[in-house]
This record gives structure tokens, sequence and C-alpha cells, in this order.
């Protein structure tokens, strides 16, 4: 295949859910050409070059089947750094921004529901996708619920924390009248 072919093929397996720019396919394919992976072979009558993997890409390609997803080489996960930044940033509605995520992951699941429902039983390539980012979705859902909880129990426990100690500021600042008063009473 060649670039433009590839991209398609991608895009269809999955749905269009990660669309690829086309011009990083085409430096894709000239890097793993560099790198032995991929050999040009031959051209259309338009002058597409088509690629095929080489022996030494057929192993590399074979490897990566094989080879679990490491969870610490996945992308950062921005909504986690959005919430730990939130937090400690002064004026920021962190429970606004969980509820305001909330709302879309759900829109999300929604319409990826939607999806499902509308794909064909025999598009597996599809359905093993949608079945992922609804998954994804849902785990998401209830991070987000376990975040909230986290809050609210963080909340409660500043403001118990803030009341004992007012409490105790207003005690050890009555303590001295006390004491000057039974002193006054004992004269």
């Amino acid at each position: 295949m060649y670039g433009y072919q590839l991209r398609a093929e991608f895009e269809e397996r999955t749905g269009a859910t990660w669309p690829l720019n086309v011009g990083q396919v085409y430096t894709t394919l000239a890097r793993l050409e560099r790198d032995g992976l991929v050999a040009p072979d031959g051209e259309d009558a338009e002058g597409h070059v088509f690629y095929v993997l080489t022996g030494e890409g057929r192993v590399e390609a074979d490897a990566w089947w094989s080879t679990p997803v490491r969870r610490e080489g996945r992308p950062r996960d921005e909504l986690a750094i959005k919430l730990a930044l939130a937090i400690t940033v002064p004026g920021v509605d962190v429970v606004g921004v969980v509820q305001a995520q909330r709302t879309d992951t759900m829109r999300a699941l929604q319409e990826y529901t939607r999806l499902k429902t509308s794909a064909g039983e025999d598009d597996l390539a599809w359905l093993l996708v949608i079945d992922s980012m609804i998954f994804q979705a849902e785990a998401e859902i209830r991070w987000l619920d376990h975040c909230e909880g986290r809050l609210a129990r963080h909340r409660a426990r500043d403001t118990a924390e803030r009341s004992s100690e007012g409490s105790a500021t207003k005690a050890a600042a009555a303590e001295p009248r006390s004491a000057a008063s039974s002193s006054r009473r004992t004269r």
C-alpha cells in the first residue's frame, strides 16, 4: 500500500476514532524505510510508491503484536494532570472541573453506545474499538465519582479541623478572662 491507502485502511479499521495526518504517515514510512523495516515495492500509474514489510519489518511487527502495551509507556493523562493542578491552584472550582468532565464523558458514552448499536455484527474491528472506548468512558466516570467523593471527604476534614482550631482558639482566649475573674472573686 502507499501512504494514503494505509491511512484510509487504518481509519476504516478503527472507525476513524484516531484520524491520521497523511503527512505523518509518509514521514513514518520514510523512517521505517530508513530503518530497513519497509521497502518500496513498485508504483502505480499516478506515481504512488507502494511499500511492503521487509523480513526485519515482519519480525518487528510480530514482536509488537506479541508484546503487551505497558501502562507506563502510555501518553500522559491530561485529565489526571488537570485535576492535580486544579487542587493546588487557588480559585479553581475543582468540583466544577469534575462535573464538567463527567457531563462531557457521559455525552461521549452515549455517542459511543449509539455508534455501537448502529454497527454491524460483522464489523468486528470497529466493535472492538468502540467497546474499548465505552469501557474507558465508564471507567473515567467511576474515577470521577471517586475523585468527587475524595474531594468531599477532604473538604469535610478541613472544615472539621478549622472548626476545632477555632473552638480551641476561643477557649484559649476565654481562659485568661476566667482566671482574672476568679482572682477578682477570691480577693
